[in-house]
């Protein structure tokens, strides 16, 4: 009997509102406006639009700001005849172009509860506060996930501000190059991404506060809050006393809810001098010839996440001069550097690569950055800039440096252009390195010290032999210091695939990556597996980091 007046009420809830938005959409032909539902409909909802009327005025009027598109501002008002909604309504046009929708009394008050985050988006503007001396603190607390996770569970205020504040600067604190939040069944997860991998770091939000803090993040990166069934990009700035700090956020909808990953791009961990990448020093010596010419393609290839974008930035850094222009188009722009012209790929307004590479060459640079080739008509810009007197960096998708050949072959390069074009090619990767402070000696077999001889007895001849007299292997462990990981940072492993006579006489006849690979090891290339070998045999690394990275170690294993 109970469910049956239950169902009853429901369904005239239901038809008195169908009746109500029936009326409203009566009254907006009446009065000669369009007619929108906004419960139903998926019209967003701009906090900067709604900072345009206060909320006060607002309700007596019976009136909404909805959102801005270009010059044009969308209201929604219950009655736009009456002299309430008229007086706003005109003030409004002095400055912006205004289109007025009717819609329902229902409708309205949905609109109008997004007031209740204007007051605290007035204290937002993009950026978030962070004092210095609450980061010292939190990083002679947090040494390791468990004590972030303490932090997070200890806090009990309502405040999300501040809940968000402890997680970014424990993100900070962590060193971490990603937050990813995610929603689950009954509670949601925030973990960190570390040199590399992900790790859990509090997964008891409950759903309230998950939500909270998803709206707050919106806020702050200028995303529309009504909107949760579409993904959607923003970006906001951790400002620091010393640096600022860019924050890229993504939001995609999921099962449970929506999920935020937020990219922590700090100044600090920008390693913009080319000794500091972890270059052997006879690859050093090849990148330090080929930046040093006036023209020529040079390309890194890799993952996305493999440091590809670093090392362009210090090779830019290294040939930066008062009397060389530079010029980079990327996507998006990363880290600001001086002295640089930098521009940003905006594809609303045709500012693509390849477009944008074109007006690039008009400017009259002589060094040009393109964030990546991606399309046949980006790859033949920049092959020909490379002809005509231009150094060109780029990146590439490829897994190792001799397959930038065929995959830009794919794309239409054609050969006799791609073979004197192309001086460089770099595959890369990021390596995890060992903790110093607990890293453990790994005691070597006969076997392995047999198996390790017969590997430098492989190597090319141009890597020097006595920088490894001294071979051993550590493992990880994991202490304080480290926060129990066993590895403390990342270096880079490196393959290059150097462009010479014979190379380029292979390229035009249309070679397969094997052919490309045999001629370069005949020349001398150490590939990512040997380079990190040979970091974990001067104990950077680890053997399972190399593995981990580049496959299985034949010998490593064997027993």
């Amino acid at each position: 009997m109970f469910q049956q007046s239950k169902d009853l009420d429901e369904q005239l809830r239901k038809e008195r509102r169908k009746a109500e938005e029936r009326d409203a959409e009566r009254r907006a032909s009446q009065l000669g406006f369009p007619y929108l539902n906004l419960i139903s409909s998926r019209i967003p909802t701009e906090i900067k639009a709604m900072e345009l009327v206060k909320e006060e005025d607002a309700r007596k009027a019976l009136l909404s700001p909805l959102f801005m598109n270009r010059k044009k501002l969308t209201v929604a008002a219950f009655n736009p005849s009456s002299p309430e909604a008229q007086a706003i309504i005109e003030e409004l046009k002095k400055k912006h172009e205004v289109e007025v929708v009717v819609c329902s009394l229902t409708s309205l008050e949905h609109a109008l509860s997004y007031y209740q985050y204007v007051t605290s988006s007035k204290e937002i503007s993009g950026s978030v506060e962070i004092n210095e001396d609450n980061i010292r603190a939190l990083q002679e607390k947090i040494r390791g996930l468990t004590d972030l996770s303490n932090e997070i569970a200890a806090f009990k205020s309502p405040y999300t501000s501040q809940i968000l504040e402890i997680v970014l600067a424990g993100a900070l604190a962590m060193k971490a190059s990603d937050a990813h939040f995610e929603p689950g069944e009954e509670t949601n997860a925030f973990r960190l991404r570390i040199d590399g991998l992900l790790h859990t770091a509090y997964d008891k939000f409950s759903p309230l506060v998950y939500r909270a803090l998803v709206t707050r993040i919106k806020l702050l990166s200028g995303l529309k809050l009504n909107i949760h069934d579409e993904a959607q990009d923003g970006r906001f700035t951790i400002k620091i006393k010393d640096r600022d700090i860019e924050v890229r956020t993504s939001v995609i909808p999921s099962e449970y809810g929506e999920t935020i990953v937020l990219r922590l791009l700090d100044p600090l961990s920008l390693k913009s001098e080319l000794t500091e990448l972890g270059w052997r020093a006879d690859d050093l010596e090849i990148i330090e010839e080929a930046i040093s010419r006036p023209n020529g393609l040079i390309l890194n290839t890799g993952p996305t996440g493999s440091g590809k974008t670093t090392t362009l930035y210090a090779f830019l850094k290294n040939v930066t001069k008062p009397e060389i222009k530079i010029i980079t188009i990327e996507d998006p722009i990363e880290y600001h550097l001086k002295g640089i012209s930098q521009t940003q790929v905006d594809n609303e307004s045709g500012y693509t690569f390849a477009s944008g590479l074109r007006s690039i060459l008009r400017q009259d640079p002589d060094i040009v950055l393109v964030g990546e080739i991606r399309d046949r008509e980006t790859a033949e810009i920049a092959l020909n800039a490379a002809l005509t007197g231009h150094l060109v960096f780029s990146t590439l998708h490829t897994n190792d440096a001799a397959g930038a050949v065929p995959r830009l072959l794919d794309l239409g390069a054609k050969s006799q252009i791609l073979g004197p074009a192309l001086t460089l090619v770099i595959a890369q990767r990021l390596i995890r390195t060992l903790c110093n402070e607990c890293k453990e000696l790994v005691p070597i077999d006969e076997t392995t010290a047999a198996s390790i001889e017969k590997f430098f007895e492989n190597l090319p001849g141009r890597v020097d032999r006595k920088q490894y007299t001294e071979r051993t292997i550590y493992k990880p462990k994991g202490c304080a210091a480290c926060g129990g990981l066993g590895y403390q940072g990342r270096t880079s492993i490196f393959e290059l695939f150097v462009v010479s006579e014979e190379v380029e006489k292979l390229i035009y006849g249309n070679p397969t990556e094997i052919d490309l690979k045999k001629q370069a090891r005949s020349e001398g290339m150490v590939s990512l597996q040997e380079d990190g070998i040979l970091k974990a045999l001067r104990g950077v690394t680890s053997m399972e980091e190399v593995e981990r990275l580049t496959g299985k170690i034949d010998w490593f294993r064997k027993k």
